[in-house]
């Protein structure tokens, strides 16, 4: 099969297309022939192997353990493991895997709902990663309540885009930040109101909000504690931005450490891949409640080219990988 792979880390110009085997499917596993696969920050941090520490936690000290990039996927089962009974063989599925630049890809059920519906491929493609964080986010960490006022903080982006629609689907009155090109696009999935911060600073302004979702990691947490209620959210998600070795995750950790002393709730959290939230959002999404923004669409052997966009920074939503008609 074909797939995109690289054997050390670096930029990328260190992933190839190449030929390599099918994966063998154990007694637990169901392999799905890939038909597209989303693409979100994780991609990049695990190919250039920064901030250093993602080495540390196990992704490979001088190389990715994992050659095949892509995590995201959306398909069609192609077989299943014989302790298999709730997938069968031609199922359109989406969830994750590791390795998912490529024709197959192998999973677990604990990590694979049904397609929703409503969704081509490369829709379904740019839920999984983005829209999972989100949810945990809003509904587990902050636990949004109808009528709350909820600032999103780059929510142009993949997780972002996510985050104002299921807060909103909660109820929520949501500002979302971004930049000037992408406000209009905030508008389309459904925000009460914008914020350019290439124009203002939400940070200095008399507005206070219930909850802070951040997923764009350039603001530090004392600034965002000024515009909270007095017992309000703040959600760091991600850990964009910082130095090489420990990159965001400055951020979440002071905030953790911080919480037990104020009177604001402060929280960072890594997101996990299960079915139940798989299902949930394929639930929201065939109700018409979230819809994924898919900004462009690259070929495999654009893969290089699809994450460079992704760093440039321009993307509004999501970007997809497609996988069909190689």
């Amino acid at each position: 099969m074909k797939a995109i792979v690289q054997d050390t880390y670096g930029g990328t110009d260190v992933l190839k297309l190449r030929d390599i085997g099918k994966p063998i499917v154990g007694d637990d596993d169901i392999l799905v022939k890939v038909h597209a696969a989303g693409v979100d920050a994780g991609v990049w941090h695990v190919m250039a192997g920064l901030p250093y520490m993602i080495r540390i936690a196990g992704f490979g000290l001088r190389a990715p353990k994992q050659p095949i990039r892509g995590v995201d996927l959306s398909g069609q089962v192609e077989a299943v493991g014989k302790n298999i009974s709730q997938f069968k063989p031609g199922d359109d599925v989406y969830g994750t895997a590791n390795g998912t630049y490529a024709e197959y890809a192998v999973t677990t059920g604990e990590k694979l709902s049904l397609k929703p519906t409503n969704l081509s491929y490369e829709q379904a493609a740019a839920v999984p990663t983005s829209a999972l964080t989100a949810l945990q986010a809003v509904r587990n960490q902050a636990n949004v309540k109808p009528g709350q006022k909820v600032l999103v903080v780059g929510a142009s982006g993949g997780v972002g885009s996510f985050a104002v629609q299921i807060a909103k689907a909660m109820g929520a009155k949501v500002t979302g930040v971004a930049s000037t090109p992408k406000l209009d696009m905030l508008h389309t999935i459904g925000v009460d109101h914008v914020i350019d911060y290439r124009r203002e600073d939400f940070t200095r302004q008399s507005e206070r909000y219930d909850i802070i979702v951040d997923t764009g990691g350039l603001r530090s947490v004392a600034s965002m504690r000024e515009v909270l209620t007095v017992n309000g959210t703040l959600v760091i998600v991600g850990g964009e931005g910082g130095g090489k070795w420990t990159g965001g995750a400055g951020r979440g950790l002071l905030a953790i450490a911080l919480s037990p002393f104020v009177k604001h709730n402060l929280r960072n959290f890594i997101a996990n891949s299960n079915k139940e939230d798989l299902l949930t959002l394929k639930t929201l999404i065939e109700a018409g409640e979230i819809t994924p923004v898919v900004d462009q669409t690259f070929s495999l052997v654009e893969t290089p080219k699809a994450i460079r966009y992704l760093k440039d920074g321009k993307v509004k939503g999501k970007i997809v990988i497609s996988v069909r008609n190689l």
